[in-house]
């Protein structure tokens, strides 16, 4: 996506905001009493963009679908990139592209079927929910679990656990991100000094809002279930947690203010007027291999060196620097996957058959409460080559426990899941991590 740098900025100028279904004036005051800022009318519009589904039955057709996403004047967003043959491919096709992508495939013979007639529709409804259920939370009890929050909102809520279970809740500063905001972590202990730990990261890819809205239901669930229910509290008894709920916060501001669908982060490539990293390709594992990109404009550039983003680099310093990480479990969204490492090469990891083990525990464990079926296996394997990924950096440092999901759906919303799903995602999902993490506990190394 060719997302032009802003030259301007918005500070003092008067801006419109969309409000009882009509855009009114607002001044730079009256945004700060706004609990979000609606998208703009001078924001990436997606009118009329549709969602495609194409069925790639060979490897001839999946190199078919490989130049089509070389075409960058269409301006096309995968969602889903082009794997093995037998995957689907998931494309969001901006309006003015839609009829050459069509003959395009059918040109070809590949066969597609439209996933989302009408993406801004879609938005439409994320956004009047949101808009609805605003309000500002005085507890954690209070909190609004059921809906999407800004940035802001998130770091609110992380001041409330941490003032609310001082003996258990603490907020860490691990970094500023490329534009000057905090990174925060929260770290779950119930005391000692570098204890073995488990991380948790959601929302490296800033659109994937179902991450964020499940990390932050995470963490009510760490603080509330802790003393009460016995497996977890024997975790939290003997491991620390750290539960990073934005990991990319430049690009999830950026998918509240401008452009829902934006992936990257948001520094700037000299010699590139298109912005942001992919930083889930930035990591030092198999850097710059297939599966990334070298071209700034792509959603899977890699960047100009491995931890070129501070986003990532803050994490590879806190990692490091603690020394005692046992598990690393990084969240994302869609396609109801469970994977292990590797990405970046075919060799299974050395211990590929316990971690093929508690993958299949943890999905089964997810799907016991809603029938939600997950898929399991390495990177590679299940869905494609992707290099510089965060868990087979976290795998070559010794973290043996290193996993990455992706929570619903399997495309019929993709990135834009309807905000009733959030809880149970977040239910289910728990169920998944309380297994990795007891086996972690049960299983010293």
């Amino acid at each position: 996506m060719n997302e032009q740098r802003d030259e301007h900025s918005e500070k003092g100028q008067e801006q419109k905001s969309w409000c009882s279904g009509k855009w009114e004036k607002r001044t730079p005051h009256m945004r700060l009493q706004l609990v979000w800022p609606l998208q703009s009318p001078g924001s990436f519009s997606i009118a009329g963009h549709q969602v495609l589904r194409i069925s790639a039955a060979d490897e001839a057709q999946v190199q078919m679908v490989k130049e089509l996403e070389d075409l960058e004047h269409l301006q096309l967003d995968f969602w889903r990139g082009p794997a093995q043959p037998g995957s689907p491919i998931d494309v969001r096709v901006p309006f003015p592209s839609i009829q050459a992508v069509k003959v395009f495939l059918e040109a070809r013979g590949l066969r597609y079927t439209i996933m989302i007639e009408d993406v801004q529709s879609l938005l439409d409804d994320e956004q009047e929910q949101m808009f609805a259920s605003r309000s500002r939370a005085r507890s954690t009890n209070t909190f609004n679990y059921a809906t999407y929050h800004t940035l802001e909102e998130i770091y609110d809520f992380m001041d409330l656990l941490a003032a609310e279970h001082p003996q258990l809740v603490s907020k860490l500063q691990i970094g500023s991100s490329y534009e000057g905001r905090p990174i925060y972590v929260l770290k779950f202990s119930t005391g000692g000094n570098n204890r073995p730990a488990i991380w948790i990261d959601t929302g490296i890819h800033s659109r994937e809002w179902v991450t964020q809205a499940s990390g932050v239901w995470f963490a009510k669930k760490i603080a509330q279930d802790y003393g009460q229910d016995p497996a977890f509290t024997a975790i939290l008894d003997n491991m620390d947690i750290f539960l990073e709920i934005v990991t990319n916060p430049d690009g999830f501001a950026f998918t509240h203010s401008k452009n829902r669908m934006w992936r990257k982060t948001r520094s700037l490539t000299s010699g590139s007027t298109c912005i942001g990293v992919d930083p889930n390709r930035n990591w030092d594992a198999g850097f710059g291999k297939a599966g990334s990109s070298s071209n700034p404009c792509s959603e899977t550039y890699r960047g100009k060196f491995a931890n070129s983003e501070v986003e990532v680099k803050s994490i590879v310093d806190f990692v490091k620097e603690h020394g005692n990480i046992k598990a690393f479990i990084s969240i994302h969204s869609y396609s109801q996957l469970l994977l292990y490492p590797f990405g970046y090469k075919r060799e299974s990891p050395a211990d590929k058959d316990e971690l093929d083990q508690v993958a299949k525990s943890a999905v089964e464990a997810l799907a016991s409460l809603y029938g939600t079926k997950f898929k399991y296996g390495s990177i590679i394997t299940t869905i494609y080559q992707a290099s510089g990924g965060t868990i087979d950096w976290t795998y070559d440092q010794g973290i043996k426990y290193s996993f990455t999901f992706e929570l619903r759906d399997t495309g019929r919303y993709g990135f834009l899941l309807p905000a009733s799903q959030i809880i149970p995602t977040a239910q289910e999902t728990w169920l998944a991590l309380l297994t990795i993490m007891e086996h972690t506990l049960n299983h010293p190394y």
